[in-house]
């Protein structure tokens, strides 16, 4: 490209230019990347469609990195545009710019510009040691004079920009999973069993899981509803000594107290109507391993008192029976709720707080670790759905950007939706429905109202844990007791 050919370029060219070169260079992602600059191409040279394509020797044919058309959406199959008209830009490796290609022989032959009734196109190759790395090409319905001689000048200094931008993230890429592998491979002893998560709230937590596991402490796990209390409870068995033993969990939200405690601690035969026989409780059970209690702060004041006898003599006594028995089990427990607070408030008894406290880990909520989202959704499409689904740019712009109450199982409700619903096995963002969306979004009543249903609905979506709830607002916990005392909901 001469010196003639650049003082062609018009200021609209030159500042799309620069502004192309400043995005390529602080861009990190192929799709994303190309996205943005084709965007840029079709508003310079006024084009309805353009593709961006890579052309592979090994296979001898084009592959979409990106194209999109006039409103700013992806095409996403390569057939959309005239490939013969492709090929012949591989043929010559010379651009080309053609207007009324409906009259000319050289074009109006191939079945894809009479089926989209192409008028005008543009196109030019991208070339590395004189061979094709790909193509850009856009074309028009009209016959535009747009598609001009500057702008094929214009539209060979983008491809070249692009080009060496791509082979720069492509080599980074390259190194950063390279890097991955080491770290991977130097660091495996912090990575948590099932558990998906690369941010620093992640390590940090792995660091803790790994330390206690070695122990036999007492582990409280606390954090919001969804997000993995169960997961981080087995890693711990899994890393400790006792991974060779039972491992077993109870459940202990809404269920009857009764209930509960037999399951718990078993009974004796005659110990209440249909108790025809002996059973173990599943603490016996466990016995030389780990038993996990999830949601412990539901439990009645008659069940910790047993409990606490458990953690403090390791002692049982079935339903029934006067026979004490020993077991050796290591309990975790895990709750959403603050069990401090409780046993303030005379809600739950104080020395089984300190005896389950011995060694608290808090589990982050997806929003405070939003960098691990699309790992969590990758891992569950590739691993759980078995399907090789990708997650468009804009996807996941709105994946990360939404503060998930509902933590990692909301998210992956959110992606199984998404995986039926998408096509081109591509999620896009109009795949990614969120439940409250509709509620809030399309709201018509006063500001008042609207902060009313917003304080419901967290209330609900944290158990009523006002001080979660305070948190995702934004706000402090006093002004949620406030407005409830406002609606004449308040326990003060």
């Amino acid at each position: 490209m001469n010196y003639q050919e650049i003082k062609s370029l018009n200021k609209e060219q030159f500042e799309a230019l620069l502004q192309l070169s400043q995005t390529l260079n602080t861009a990190s992602y192929e799709e994303s990347l190309i996205e943005q600059m084709l965007d840029w191409v079709l508003k310079i040279i006024n084009a309805e469609r353009t593709v961006f394509a890579k052309f592979d020797e090994a296979e001898n044919k084009f592959k979409i990195i990106s194209a999109r058309n006039y409103q700013n959406e992806n095409i996403y199959d390569l057939t959309e545009f005239s490939e013969n008209t492709l090929k012949q830009v591989l043929k010559d490796k010379k651009p080309i710019l053609y207007h009324n290609v409906q009259s000319d022989p050289n074009f109006s032959q191939f079945e894809s510009v009479q089926l989209k009734n192409i008028q005008s196109i543009i196109s030019v190759p991208i070339l590395r040691d004189d061979k094709i790395w790909g193509i850009v090409f856009a074309d028009t319905r009209t016959n535009r004079k747009d598609f001009t001689q500057e702008n094929l000048i214009f539209l060979n200094f983008f491809a070249n920009l692009a080009a060496l931008a791509l082979d720069r993230i492509i080599s980074f890429e390259k190194l950063r999973n390279q890097n991955i592998i080491l770290q991977n491979r130097i660091e495996v002893q912090d990575q948590i069993p099932n558990m998906i998560g690369e941010s620093k709230p992640m390590r940090q937590l792995a660091k803790l899981i790994h330390k206690v596991a070695k122990t036999d402490a007492t582990v409280l796990i606390l954090g919001e509803s969804g997000t993995g209390k169960d997961l981080a409870a087995q890693a711990i068995h899994n890393l400790s000594e006792r991974k060779d033993e039972p491992y077993l969990a109870q459940f202990c939200g809404s269920i009857p107290d009764d209930l509960l405690m037999s399951e718990l601690f078993g009974y004796k035969k005659g110990a209440f109507t249909g108790a025809n026989q002996d059973k173990k409780g599943l603490l016996e059970v466990s016995d030389k391993g780990t038993f996990f209690l999830d949601e412990i702060a539901d439990i009645s004041g008659a069940l910790q008192a047993k409990l606490l006898r458990v953690l403090e003599n390791r002692e049982i006594i079935r339903l029934g029976d006067t026979n004490v028995k020993k077991v050796d089990v290591r309990i975790i427990a895990a709750t959403n709720k603050d069990l401090k607070q409780l046993s303030k408030e005379g809600n739950f008894r104080e020395d089984l707080f300190y005896r389950l406290n011995v060694f608290p880990i808090t589990i982050p909520p997806l929003r405070e670790r939003r960098e691990d989202i699309i790992l969590i959704a990758q891992s569950y499409i590739k691993n759980k759905l078995n399907k090789e689904i990708q997650i468009d740019a804009k996807a996941v712009t709105k994946l990360e950007s939404y503060y998930w109450p509902g933590n990692v199982r909301q998210l992956i409700n959110v992606i199984q939706r998404a995986a039926i619903l998408c096509d081109q096995n591509k999620i896009t963002e109009d795949d990614i429905i969120l439940e409250d969306d509709k509620n809030l979004l399309n709201f018509d009543g006063t500001l008042k109202e609207f902060e009313i249903l917003l304080l419901k609905k967290r209330l609900e979506q944290f158990d009523d844990n006002r001080t979660q709830t305070a948190k995702s607002l934004g706000v402090s916990v006093r002004w949620v007791q406030l407005k409830l005392k406002e609606l004449g909901e308040s326990e003060e």
